[in-house]
C-alpha cells in the first residue's frame, strides 16, 4: 500500500532546510542531465475549471512522479504522487498545498544562494499571499536577512503579513505603501503576485540586486517589465 500523507502530516514533518537541500539536489541532477522534467500541461473545461499536471523523474534516485492541481471557484488544490522507477509501484500519495509552497520557496533559496551577493541582507517583496511567507523563510536560510519590506494592494494584508513574519524571523519587517517603496535600496527582490501586468519596473532597480520572480506561470502574464529584464546580467529559469 502506498504511503498517504495529509496536509497535517506534511506540515509536521517537513523542514525548510531539508526542502532546500532536496531542491538543490534535484536541480543538480537536472543540470547533469540525470533527471527528466516535463513542462506543465493544462486542461480547461467550458466552465473554467483547470487541471494542471507536471511530471518528472530522477532515475539515479529510482523515483518518478507528478504533481497535479485544480483551479476552480477561486480555490486551488494540489496532490503529489511518487512512483518507483524500478517497479512502477506507487510509493506515496501526498496532499501537496504546503509541500508546493515550501518547494517554491526552496527554489528561490537555491537561486539566492548561488546568485545573490554573499552579504545581501535586505529583501523587498511584492505580494503577501500564500507563496510569500515561504519565500522569506527560505531566503533567510541562505542569507543574513535583517530587513524585509513588504507591499500588497491591500494595506490590511501587508500589515498582517508583517506581523506574522516578524514573529518568525530575527529581522525587521516593514509594510510599505507602494511596490517602488518595497524595492528601494534592498539587496534582494521577490515578486509573488497573480498580476497580469508588470509590478516591478526596471527604473527602480539598482546594480547588484537579485530578483526572484515566481508569480507568473501563464504566457500572458509577467511581473517584470521589459526594462527590468533588459537590465539583468544573467537569467536562470
Amino acid at each position: 500500500m502506498p504511503l498517504l500523507l495529509r496536509e497535517d502530516d506534511v506540515a509536521r514533518v517537513l523542514q525548510m532546510d531539508r526542502v532546500i537541500a532536496a531542491v538543490e539536489e534535484a536541480f543538480r541532477q537536472l543540470g547533469s542531465q540525470q533527471a527528466i522534467n516535463r513542462p506543465r500541461q493544462r486542461s480547461t473545461t467550458a466552465g473554467g475549471t483547470i487541471l494542471n499536471v507536471m511530471s518528472a523523474a530522477i532515475p539515479p534516485l529510482q523515483v518518478m512522479g507528478l504533481k497535479a492541481y485544480t483551479s476552480a471557484r477561486g480555490e486551488t488544490r494540489f496532490i503529489g504522487m511518487l512512483y518507483s522507477t524500478d517497479t512502477g509501484e506507487l510509493l506515496a500519495i501526498i496532499e501537496a498545498n504546503r509541500l508546493g509552497q515550501m518547494r517554491t520557496g526552496a527554489a528561490s533559496a537555491v537561486a539566492t544562494k548561488y546568485m545573490a551577493r554573499p552579504e545581501a541582507g535586505s529583501v523587498g517583496i511584492i505580494g503577501t499571499g500564500w507563496q510569500a511567507r515561504s519565500q522569506i523563510l527560505a531566503i533567510s536560510r541562505v542569507r543574513p536577512v535583517a530587513l524585509v519590506k513588504c507591499h500588497s494592494r491591500e494595506a490590511r494584508h501587508r500589515e498582517a503579513f508583517a506581523e506574522e513574519m516578524v514573529a518568525e524571523l530575527a529581522a525587521e519587517v516593514v509594510p510599505v505603501e507602494t511596490a517602488a517603496d518595497a524595492v528601494d535600496g534592498v539587496d534582494m527582490i521577490v515578486t509573488a503576485t497573480t498580476a497580469s501586468d508588470p509590478v516591478l519596473r526596471g527604473e527602480w532597480l539598482r546594480p547588484g540586486v537579485h530578483i526572484n520572480a515566481i508569480g507568473s506561470n501563464w504566457a500572458n502574464r509577467r511581473e517584470l517589465d521589459a526594462d527590468a529584464v533588459k537590465r539583468t546580467d544573467r537569467v536562470a529559469v
